[in-house]
C-alpha cells in the first residue's frame, strides 16, 4: 500500500502551488519575450534569474535528493506531487534548482564524489551558482546500450585524457554550464559492466569542440541547448575521476533511477497544463452548431487522457514508494514501467491537445509545439521505450523461470 503524502511533502507543495500562481504564471509571457530579445542565440532570460533569487529566498529549493543531508528532506514519494507542480511550466524545475540534468550530476557527486569533488563542484551546483552537464550518448554506437560507449579515458601519469564525441548533451550551451560528467571506457578488456568510468571535466578545458547545437524537431531547447561536442585529448587531473576506474556503469545506474523518475512525475504535470488548455479551447470553439466539449469524439478523448493521467500518477507514485522502500536496483522494472506508460501518456495528450486548437496546434502560441516535441524527445532520452520493455519483460520471465539447483549454479 502507497503511504499518504506527508505534512511535510503537503506544506512544501502548498508554497510551490503559490509560488508558481504568484510568480511563475504571470511571468510566462515576460519569459518567453526575454528569451528572444537578445542577440544571442542561448541567453537565460532575466526574469528567469529574479525567480530563482526569489525561490531560494522562500527556502524553495534543492527539493530532491533524497536521503541526503543536502535535500529538504524529502522521500522519491514525497518530491514527486512537487515535480509535478513544477512540470507544468517547462523551466519551472530550474527556478526551485531541481531541474535536470543538474540534479542527476549533483545526485552523483553527492553519492560518490570526493569532498574534494563536492567541494569544487556540488556546492556551487547546490547554490545554483553554476549549472553543469552530462555527456554519455554517442553518434557512432547505440548508445541505449550503455556498455557500447566508445570514447576513450586513458591514464598519462598524472592524469587522464579524454578522446571521442558525444551528442544531445542537455545544457551544452548554457552560458553558465562550468562542468560536464562524460561517461567512456578506461579499459577495453576488462568485463563488460567495468570498462566504464565517468570523470568531471571543465567547460574550459583545453581540446573541447563545440561542434553544433542541435535542434529537435526544429527546437533548440533554449537556453540549455542539445550540442554535439568533440573531445581531442583533452587533460584532466587523475583526481577527476569518479568513484574509480571501471564503475561508470554503475554510477549510470544509480543516476538514471532518480532521473528518470523525476521526468515522469513533470510529464505528468505538463499532461495536467495540456489537458487544461485542451479542455478550455473545446469549450471556447463552437463547429457544426455546438461546442466542441459537447461533441462525443472529444468527450471521449479527453475522458480517455484523464483516465491515462490518473493511472501514471499511480503507477509513479508506486515506483517512488519502491525505490524509497527497497532502493533503485530492486524497483528496476517499476521505474522502466513508469518510463514507458508516462511518454505513452504524455505523447497521447500531447497530440490530443494539438488537434484540439487546430491550426493553432501546430504554432507554439499555446506552447503546443514545443510540449509535443519534447514528448517525442523524452520518449528517447533515459533509454528508449524498446530497451525498458525489455528490463520490464525480463523481469516477468525471470518469475516464472524453474528454480536451477545447486549443480545448475556450479
Amino acid at each position: 500500500m502507497i503511504p499518504a503524502q506527508s505534512a511535510h511533502s503537503q506544506a512544501l507543495a502548498a508554497r510551490l502551488q503559490r509560488f508558481m500562481d504568484d510568480h511563475v504564471y504571470p511571468n510566462e509571457a515576460l519569459y518567453e519575450d526575454q528569451l528572444h530579445a537578445g542577440p544571442e542565440q542561448f541567453r537565460v532570460p532575466p526574469i528567469l534569474e529574479e525567480l530563482k533569487t526569489q525561490a531560494k529566498a522562500q527556502g524553495l529549493w534543492n527539493l530532491f535528493l533524497p536521503h541526503s543531508d543536502n535535500g529538504a528532506g524529502l522521500s522519491n514519494l514525497d518530491y514527486a506531487p512537487l515535480a509535478e507542480i513544477m512540470g507544468r511550466v517547462h523551466y519551472a524545475s530550474e527556478i526551485f534548482n531541481c531541474s535536470a540534468p543538474d540534479t542527476g550530476n549533483m545526485e552523483v557527486l553527492d553519492r560518490y564524489g570526493t569532498q574534494a569533488q563536492k567541494d569544487r563542484w556540488l556546492k556551487p551546483l547546490l547554490e545554483g551558482e553554476i549549472r553543469s552537464a552530462y555527456c554519455m550518448t554517442e553518434p557512432a554506437v547505440a548508445s541505449s546500450d550503455a556498455t557500447n560507449i566508445q570514447t576513450r579515458i586513458e591514464r598519462d601519469g598524472g592524469d587522464y585524457v579524454i578522446n571521442g564525441r558525444k551528442w544531445f548533451i542537455t545544457n551544452a550551451y548554457h552560458p553558465n554550464t562550468r562542468i560536464f560528467i562524460l561517461m567512456g571506457k578506461t579499459d577495453p578488456d576488462a568485463p563488460r559492466h567495468l570498462q566504464q568510468s565517468q570523470i568531471l571535466i571543465p567547460t574550459d578545458t583545453p581540446g573541447i569542440r563545440w561542434i553544433r547545437p542541435l535542434p529537435v524537431m526544429g527546437f533548440f531547447d533554449l537556453p540549455k541547448g542539445q550540442g554535439e561536442l568533440l573531445f581531442e585529448n583533452v587533460r584532466v587531473p587523475a583526481e577527476n575521476i569518479i568513484l574509480g576506474e571501471g564503475r561508470g556503469f554503475e554510477i549510470s545506474q544509480g543516476r538514471l533511477g532518480p532521473g528518470r523518475i523525476h521526468n515522469c512525475m513533470r510529464i505528468l504535470g505538463q499532461c495536467e497544463r495540456m489537458l487544461e488548455l485542451t479542455c478550455q479551447r473545446l469549450l471556447s470553439r463552437v463547429a457544426f452548431g455546438k461546442p466542441l466539449a459537447s461533441q462525443s469524439v472529444w468527450q471521449e478523448r479527453v475522458a480517455d487522457a484523464r483516465i491515462q493521467i490518473n493511472m501514471a500518477r499511480l503507477l509513479t507514485q508506486r515506483a517512488a514508494h519502491l525505490m524509497d522502500m527497497v532502493g533503485n536496483k530492486e524497483a528496476r522494472s517499476e521505474i522502466s514501467q513508469i518510463k514507458v506508460a508516462a511518454t505513452r501518456i504524455g505523447r497521447m495528450v500531447a497530440d490530443i491537445a494539438v488537434a484540439a486548437h487546430g491550426a493553432a496546434g501546430l504554432t507554439n502560441d499555446f506552447g503546443l509545439g514545443y510540449g509535443f516535441t519534447r514528448m517525442q524527445m523524452l520518449r528517447m532520452g533515459d533509454g528508449p521505450d524498446d530497451v525498458h520493455n525489455r528490463v520490464i519483460a525480463r523481469a516477468e520471465f525471470d518469475k516464472y523461470r524453474p528454480a536451477r539447483s545447486m549443480g545448475d549454479e556450479a
